[in-house]
C-alpha cells in the first residue's frame, strides 16, 4: 500500500462493510484487465489495450471532487520505467482545490490504480497519434496522483506534439516540475533539461505566429466594418505616449 493507515476505532455497519467488500473486488477486476492492457500493448496492439484499460478504469470508483495527493511509490504501468517521487509542488493542469482529508487506506488504493489506467489510456492514445486525449488522460491521472513521473512526462510530450503556443506553454510547465520531482542522480534529468531547453524557441515562436494571426483577424474585422465609411484599420496609427502606453493618431 502508498500510505501504513492506523484501524478506526469506528466500528463499521454492515452496508459500509459490504461497500468495502465489493470496491475490493472491482480493484482485483480492474487489475486483471490492466494485465490483459499489459499484454496487448507489449504486443502492439494499441486498441485492444486502450479497450482493456478502460474498461478497467470504469471498474472503479470515480475520484471525488477533491484530488487527493499521494506519496506514490513505482507501479507497473506499461512504458519506460519511470519513478515517482514525493516532493511538495503539484503539477497539474487544471486542477481543484486540494483536499485537507487523509484518505482511506481504500481510497487511496483506488486513486493509485486510476493514475496508473489513465496514464496507461495516455500512452496507447499517444501510439495512436491522438495527443489531444493523451493530455486529458495523464491530467485525469496526475488529478489522482500529482507527482506522477511517466503521466507528466507523456503529458510533456503529447503537449509538444499539439505545439501551439499554450499546449508549448504548458510542456514547458510540466517539465520544470519533472526537474524539481526526479531524483537528482536520475538519467532523466539531463534529457528533461535539454528538452525544456530546445522548448523555449518554440514556444515563443508559437505565441508571435498566434498573436500575428489572431492582429490580423481583428484588423480584417475592423476593415470590413469602417470600409463603410470609406476608411480602413490603416487610417489609425498607434505611437508610443512617452509614457509607457500608446496614443491613437488619425491619418489619410
Amino acid at each position: 500500500m502508498a500510505d501504513d493507515q492506523h484501524p478506526s476505532s469506528k466500528a463499521s455497519t454492515p452496508s459500509e462493510s459490504t461497500d468495502e467488500h465489493e470496491i475490493k473486488k472491482n480493484i482485483t477486476e480492474a487489475d486483471e484487465l490492466k494485465q490483459e492492457g499489459n499484454e496487448s500493448f507489449r504486443a502492439s496492439r494499441w486498441n485492444e489495450a486502450l479497450v482493456s484499460y478502460k474498461t478497467a478504469l470504469n471498474r472503479l470508483p470515480r475520484r471525488k471532487k477533491q484530488p487527493l495527493s499521494l506519496d506514490s511509490s513505482p507501479d507497473d504501468t506499461t512504458s519506460d520505467g519511470g519513478v515517482r517521487s514525493g516532493s511538495s509542488k503539484v503539477p497539474t493542469q487544471e486542477e481543484g482545490p486540494e483536499s485537507t482529508n487523509t484518505p482511506s487506506e481504500l481510497e487511496a488504493e483506488c486513486a493509485k490504480a486510476r493514475a496508473v489506467l489513465n496514464a496507461n489510456i495516455g500512452a496507447c492514445l499517444v501510439k495512436l497519434g491522438d495527443y489531444s486525449g493523451a493530455v486529458e488522460s495523464c491530467t485525469q491521472s496526475l488529478l489522482d496522483d500529482p507527482h506522477y513521473i511517466k503521466a507528466l512526462q507523456r503529458r510533456a510530450a503529447s503537449n509538444e506534439q499539439l505545439d501551439t503556443w499554450s499546449s508549448l506553454t504548458q510542456a514547458q510547465e510540466d517539465y520544470k516540475s519533472l526537474l524539481e520531482l526526479l531524483p537528482p542522480t536520475s538519467s532523466q534529468v539531463a534529457q528533461t533539461r535539454r528538452s525544456l531547453q530546445l522548448l523555449e524557441p518554440r514556444q515563443q515562436a508559437a505565441q508571435k505566429k498566434e498573436m500575428a494571426d489572431m492582429t490580423g483577424k481583428l484588423k480584417g474585422l475592423g476593415n470590413s466594418i469602417l470600409g463603410n465609411f470609406g476608411l480602413s484599420t490603416d487610417n489609425f496609427k498607434f505611437e508610443p505616449n512617452g509614457q509607457g502606453g500608446y496614443s491613437m493618431n488619425f491619418v489619410r
